[in-house]
């Protein structure tokens, strides 16, 4: 029976939208929070500030491969995301550039920002289109610049889908775009940490990434700008952070996201290894439970704590409280406007139709998942989905 349960087991796997900090992490956060000073400020208090600061930008440069100079800190992967398409864009601009190349499978931290230049900046946004699995071709960006290379103000890719979990051939994409001088940018919020992510490497002018979801503290990120990428700024007072990024810097958060950076990317391979392992156990005993469900997103070439999948006769939403309600957190892609769920873009744009789109979950994995999490989901996803299908026909 579905009956509640006395003690009912819980299983976090929601990592992609947030995941819980390192201790390295809240041992470094929790040392500053009780220190006084002004990064910008020069008396000892503010010195000492600073030098939290600028340790912690190099500790960033080093684990990313980049230079200390090209961490510039904002309050996220949104800000960093619209500083980059915003900033890149005006400073395009008056050349005569008014055309953003961006992948149709975005967060909507990128593609609001471009849709929102598009309607009160005049710029012409140009949707990348994608294969079955959610990746952009490089010749489908080739294309794109080709047909005027000099109006093409910006390309942007993530360079791992948020959702399906798709890695995106971003230094193929990057190549492309350095052929015709299009600065790229991508958002790597899901890929730091997870795989191997060397900035200097990389061809990328921009790359975003985000203190939550690698162990950090919420509500501090950064933009990495390589050398000579001067977007116009969003944010205007100070001048902080190059003169790209104004506003007084959080210490403590910066302190704490760079310490989890750090642990992150030293732990990478091996967590990596030990997540594969774990979400392929989770995509065979999800199939085992419900046959008919479609894993969605590259089957190889995907993030290591990423499965998604479309559960056929089921609305995602009732799927997903039905998990919740027996201690399973999970995600939808769908978006819900006036109370009614809207079809995942990932997916409509992946060529899924709108009742698939409608009916799917993200199961992600993250630094504190164990195999008892996947043995929680795999003992009640066959249930909830029969319910939910139930649910669906009355």
């Amino acid at each position: 029976m579905w009956g509640g349960d006395a003690a009912v087991q819980s299983a976090y796997l929601d990592h992609a939208a947030t995941t819980p900090m390192l201790p390295e992490a809240i041992e470094a956060m929790t040392a500053q929070l009780g220190q006084v000073g002004n990064a910008s400020s020069l008396h000892a208090a503010g010195r000492r500030t600073r030098q939290v600061v600028e340790e912690s930008r190099e500790a960033i440069a080093a684990a990313l491969g980049a230079r200390p100079s090209e961490v510039v800190f904002t309050a996220g992967g949104t800000e960093a995301d619209n500083l980059a398409i915003k900033g890149l864009y005006w400073a395009r601009r008056a050349g005569g550039a008014d055309r953003i190349l961006i992948s149709a499978v975005e967060h909507h931290a990128a593609l609001d920002p471009a849709h929102w230049l598009s309607d009160h900046q005049g710029a012409t946004v140009e949707l990348l289109d994608v294969d079955e699995f959610g990746r952009v071709h490089p010749q489908t960006l080739r294309e794109a610049i080709e047909r005027d290379p000099d109006s093409v103000a910006l390309a942007s890719v993530m360079w791992a889908n948020n959702e399906v979990g798709t890695l995106q051939p971003v230094h193929a994409l990057a190549e492309v775009a350095r052929e015709y001088g299009v600065p790229f940018h991508t958002d790597a919020v899901q890929a730091v940490g997870q795989i191997p992510v060397i900035f200097a490497d990389s061809g990328i002018d921009a790359l975003t990434l985000s203190g939550h979801k690698v162990g950090g503290p919420m509500g501090v990120g950064a933009l990495l700008l390589a050398r000579g990428v001067d977007p116009v700024p969003v944010l205007h007072g100070g001048g902080q952070e190059r003169d790209v990024r104004s506003g007084t810097l959080d210490a403590p958060a910066i302190a704490g996201f760079a310490t989890a950076v750090r642990t992150a990317v030293a732990r990478q391979a091996e967590t990596s290894t030990r997540l594969a392992a774990l979400r392929d156990d989770l995509i065979r005993r999800v199939r085992e439970a419900v046959p008919d469900v479609i894993l969605n997103g590259d089957p190889v070439n995907r993030l290591p704590g990423n499965a998604h999948f479309s559960f056929p006769g089921c609305e995602g939403d009732a799927l997903l409280m039905l998990l919740d309600a027996k201690g399973v957190e999970c995600s939808t892609g769908s978006a819900c406007s006036a109370g009614v769920a809207q079809p995942s873009h990932v997916l409509l744009a992946m060529g899924a139709d709108g009742f698939r789109a409608r009916g799917s979950l993200r199961f992600s994995l993250g630094h504190t998942s164990t195999e008892a999490d996947v043995d929680r989901l795999a003992e009640i996803i066959g249930l909830a989905v029969e319910r939910a299908r139930r649910a669906g026909l009355s």
